[in-house]
């Protein structure tokens, strides 16, 4: 798995491949940021700007990916982070995207507007989290808490930045609700979800709904969407079990800082009282590599994974998975770092 990788031959073009096989409609809306786009555009130059200052003389024969989030064992720190849309980029969706995550030993976080059913995905094997949006109503989103807790899901992330949808520029051509086919979202609601009063997202979202949450299902609740150290420290005094440091892929609010500036801070902030994962702009292993020296537990990939799974299905993605881990393995060697729980702090500098 070492040596001359030989290029990044699948990983190289991906996205122009993933755009010549989806709608345009659903492309855009892919790879689309609010607003100017400025924060989406950003991201993956953010994670470049970073240096390395390698370790030598160290024993790296045996080299270890492996660890573990929320106490789930998984084969890499590298996992699939929600996205909607899955249907769209392939017909299996989220239930191909689960059988190469779990062929990977990754982690999948599931969008709760998911297009394939739960227990589907459950049956791949794969170990998943349910991404959530609370509603203004709170009792709208318990089916799906308890539906996701009985077929299997290990945590429950909430996601915070998301109090209305930030607003896109979608060009004069059709939308991706335009062209989305029945069965593309919302498998896992009822058919006449977003019909009723207090089906909107929430606007008064607060601390005490991470305790809510706990609550209702029992398992650890997973804080997404979290920039500030203080934003943490909160969420970690309510009950969060771990903090997602992300800007929502740059959709949101527009010129939001980028998460490979804010990671170390929120580290800082709490990383010795609970795990802390990152998202945003991570392309390669050398981004992963980063951000864990700056101490991410684990690195989520979004748009990544979904223009795999547009390009060739699951094959793509295990296809992602094979070359991003190789690229791991080789830089983990090369910085003088048996394993991926023992990157130090001062590997990065900028």
């Amino acid at each position: 798995m070492t040596g001359d990788l030989g290029g990044r031959r699948f990983l190289d073009g991906l996205e122009q491949r993933a755009s010549e096989g989806l709608p345009e409609a659903v492309y855009r809306y892919v790879r689309q940021g609010a607003r100017d786009g400025v924060s989406a555009a950003e991201a993956t130059r953010a994670w470049d700007r970073f240096r390395f200052l390698p370790q030598v003389m160290r024993d790296v024969t045996e080299v270890d990916t492996r660890t573990s989030l929320l106490g789930t064992p998984v084969r890499t720190p590298l996992a699939v982070a929600p996205t909607t849309m899955q249907r769209a980029a392939h017909p299996d969706g989220e239930v191909a995207m689960a059988r190469a995550a779990a062929d990977a030993g990754a982690l999948m976080v599931v969008s709760s507007n998911a297009g394939s059913t739960l227990e589907d995905i459950a049956a791949t094997g794969v170990d998943w989290w349910l991404q959530l949006y609370v509603m203004a109503e709170r009792r709208t989103g318990l089916p799906l808490l308890r539906r996701a807790v009985d077929a299997g899901a290990k945590a429950v992330v909430l996601t915070v930045d998301t109090p209305v949808v930030g607003t896109k520029y979608d060009g004069a051509g059709p939308t991706v609700w335009d062209v989305a086919e029945e069965g593309w979202v919302r498998a896992n609601f009822p058919a006449d979800y977003g019909s009723s009063p207090g089906d909107e997202k929430a606007t008064d979202l607060g601390p005490h709904d991470i305790d809510w949450l706990a609550g209702a299902t029992g398992l650890p609740v997973v804080v997404k969407g979290v920039l500030r150290p203080d934003d943490a420290r909160r969420c970690l005094e309510a009950g969060a079990s771990a903090v997602w440091v992300s800007n929502h892929g740059g959709r949101q609010l527009d010129y939001a800082a980028p998460t490979a500036t804010r990671l170390a801070a929120v580290v800082q902030e709490v990383g010795a009282s609970c795990e802390v994962y990152v998202d945003g702009g991570v392309r390669t292993a050398r981004h992963a590599l980063a951000a864990l020296a700056l101490g991410a537990r684990g690195v989520f990939l979004g748009r990544l994974p979904l223009y795999a799974l547009a390009a060739d299905g699951d094959h793509g993605v295990r296809r992602m998975f094979e070359e991003l881990d190789a690229e791991l393995v080789d830089a983990l060697m090369l910085s003088g770092c048996p394993g991926v729980t023992r990157v130090p702090a001062d590997l990065v500098t900028d």
